[in-house]
């Protein structure tokens, strides 16, 4: 889903560069590099690479911390309504939170059977 918000958010954000300026080039920047990294981190995972699960921990972290400045910096188009933005800071961290949960206790079942087929 990231790949595609960023797409569409990027259509946005090009049609008025020339009114929000360079902040917001940077900020669509950085958001693509991220979702690039977020995009290799889910073929690690879906490939079963070594280091997979550490890589989309840090893509996760970069993500929320991606979305979480371009919610508190005026410099990004939105469409939030005027209040919304700390309900979309904690879904946000709701959201990245329980992936990196959901990550952490995935890994530990992963050692756990793989310590199990390694023992019979």
């Amino acid at each position: 889903m990231q790949p595609l918000a960023v797409g569409l958010s990027a259509a946005a954000v090009l049609d008025a560069a020339m009114i929000l300026g360079f902040a917001a080039m940077a900020l669509l920047v950085l958001r693509l590099v991220v979702t690039a990294v977020g995009v290799g981190a889910g073929l690690a995972l879906v490939g079963r690479r070594i280091g997979a699960v550490s890589f989309a921990r840090v893509s996760l972290i970069a993500s929320a911390a991606t979305d979480l400045m371009i919610y508190i910096t005026p410099y990004y188009p939105s469409r939030r309504a005027p209040g919304e933005t700390p309900l979309w800071i904690a879904g946000t961290v709701i959201l990245y939170g329980g992936w990196l949960a959901y990550l952490t206790t995935f890994e530990r079942q992963r050692d756990a059977f793989s310590d199990r087929g390694q023992s019979s």
